[in-house]
């Protein structure tokens, strides 16, 4: 595949807006892959989508909605073609302690994340099954070992891992490739200020040297864009990280043990505030899908 050429193969992205998806959508669009943006920022999309060398079509869709994004999916084939890469990408994070959380901001991290993946795949599967593609599921070292104060991303990132595993040997002789990212510290809006955020500051503090540094969303689009390339079915952005594989069974204790530590040392004012969605594109999620306030509390009943 020559740079700048078009290839006539369709690229889809969620969350194309900022980030980890717009720059993979900016690598993908210099290989010559025509590219679908999916998100919630419509003007944001566009903008991306202006700025990019190929045919591109943006889409403003919740990812939690399925109907929506099946409408979105035939949006894209009729206007590029079958899609022959799929990123699953959209995604948002909420931190403070699982107690402070409220509920309908823990559940909406779970619906984006893994609910969101699935109903993205589901919605794209028979594209893929047509051109024999590939669908790239965005995860993250938080599969490795859950972090405290981190308790809905943590999970609904195992959960998309363990989903891309399944859906890896369910689609394997229909000849399309499931791949799965596990991207580590990325210098996206999710973690601005991150040195000065309680709650990131805590988890990172006692990770070793190299496992602290932040990489750009553009590197790690270009370990994205190579996976992609070839099918990979594993891409560790930073590519060490497949160092880190064999010794998974201890890292939840390790995770677990360091923390305690981290936590400790955290003034108790730090340690139970809410510090919520992070990120532009998670506040604007929210902020679009934020209940209205809740009746007086009842008091629950004493067991």
């Amino acid at each position: 595949m020559v740079q700048g050429r078009p290839d006539g193969r369709v690229a889809v992205v969620t969350g194309g807006a900022r980030g980890v998806g717009e720059a993979t959508a900016r690598r993908l669009a210099r290989r010559g892959l025509r590219l679908a943006l999916l998100g919630r920022e419509l003007d944001t999309l566009r903008q991306v989508a202006d700025s990019l060398p190929t045919q591109t079509c943006c889409i403003e869709v919740d990812v939690t909605d399925e109907a929506a994004l099946q409408g979105a999916a035939c949006s894209v084939q009729r206007r590029l073609g079958p899609a022959s890469v799929v990123v699953a990408n959209a995604g948002i994070a909420a931190a403070g302690l699982f107690a402070d959380t409220d509920t309908a901001l823990f559940d909406r991290v779970i619906n984006v994340n893994l609910l969101g993946s699935a109903n993205t795949a589901r919605a794209f599967l028979p594209q893929l099954r047509r051109t024999g593609g590939y669908f790239l599921q965005i995860a993250s070292t938080a599969a490795f070992g859950s972090a405290p104060l981190m308790s809905a991303y943590c999970a609904s990132k195992a959960g998309v891992e363990s989903f891309a595993q399944a859906l890896r040997t369910e689609l394997h002789h229909q000849g399309v490739d499931v791949g799965i990212a596990y991207l580590h510290w990325t210098g996206t809006d999710m973690i601005g200020g991150i040195d000065d955020h309680p709650v990131l500051r805590a988890l990172r503090t006692h990770q070793p040297s190299p496992a602290r540094r932040v990489h750009s969303p553009d590197q790690v689009a270009a370990w994205l864009v190579r996976g992609i390339n070839k099918r990979a079915t594993s891409v560790y952005a930073p590519p060490w990280l497949r160092l880190v594989e064999p010794l998974r069974p201890l890292l939840p204790s390790i995770v677990s043990r360091v923390a305690r530590r981290s936590l400790a040392d955290l003034p108790a004012a730090e340690l139970h505030s809410n510090t919520g969605v992070l990120g532009a594109g998670g506040r604007a999620d929210w902020e679009s899908h934020r209940p209205a306030p809740p009746l007086p509390p009842v008091t629950p009943p004493q067991c």
